[in-house]
C-alpha cells in the first residue's frame, strides 16, 4: 500500500457536540475517495501520529475550534517543542517537532484548519451554526486538495 502525498488527519469527539466537526470532515472526504488523498481520524493527537507523516508532501490538520473565526481559520504550522509534547492532548505544532526529532528531517508542509464551533456538552449533536461552518471548510478543503 503506498502512501499518498496528501493528509488530512482530524480529531476530535463525536459525541461532544460541535467537537465531531473533524471527524465529520474526513467522513464527506472519505466518501468523496479522492486520489492522492489519505484521511485519519483520532480522538485527539498523539506522539504516534508523527510516523504518519512520513512521506508525505502536505498535511492539514483539522479540529473545532472555540476561539476560531467563523466559519474557519487557516494557518501553516511550524514544528515547535511545547509543553503539549508530555500531555494526553498535543498539539500539530509538536508532533511535527517529533517528526523532525525522529526522522531528522524536515516534515511535510502543514496547516491548521479550525473550524468554528458553539456547542461541546456530551451528547449534544453538532449545532446548526457548526455543520454550516463545515460545509463551508469542506468546500476550502477541496479547492485545498486541488492546489
Amino acid at each position: 500500500m503506498s502512501t499518498a502525498p496528501l493528509l488530512i488527519f482530524a480529531w476530535g469527539n463525536p459525541s461532544r457536540g460541535d467537537d465531531a466537526l473533524g471527524p465529520l470532515l474526513i467522513e464527506r472526504l472519505q466518501a468523496m475517495n479522492l486520489s492522492g488523498v489519505d484521511c485519519l481520524t483520532d480522538f485527539q493527537l498523539q506522539v504516534e501520529h508523527a510516523l504518519d507523516l512520513k512521506g508525505r508532501r502536505r498535511v492539514l490538520f483539522v479540529d473545532a475550534s472555540l476561539n476560531a473565526a467563523a466559519p474557519f481559520e487557516f494557518a501553516p504550522i511550524q514544528s515547535a517543542r511545547d509543553a503539549s509534547f508530555t500531555t494526553h492532548a498535543m498539539t500539530p505544532a509538536a508532533i511535527l517537532q517529533v517528526y523532525r526529532d525522529v526522522e531528522d528531517s524536515e516534515p511535510p508542509a502543514s496547516w491548521l484548519l479550525g473550524i468554528r464551533g458553539e456547542r461541546w456538552a456530551l451528547g449534544d449533536p453538532p449545532s446548526e451554526a457548526a455543520l454550516a461552518n463545515l460545509e463551508q471548510a469542506l468546500r476550502w478543503t477541496l479547492q485545498w486538495i486541488r492546489d
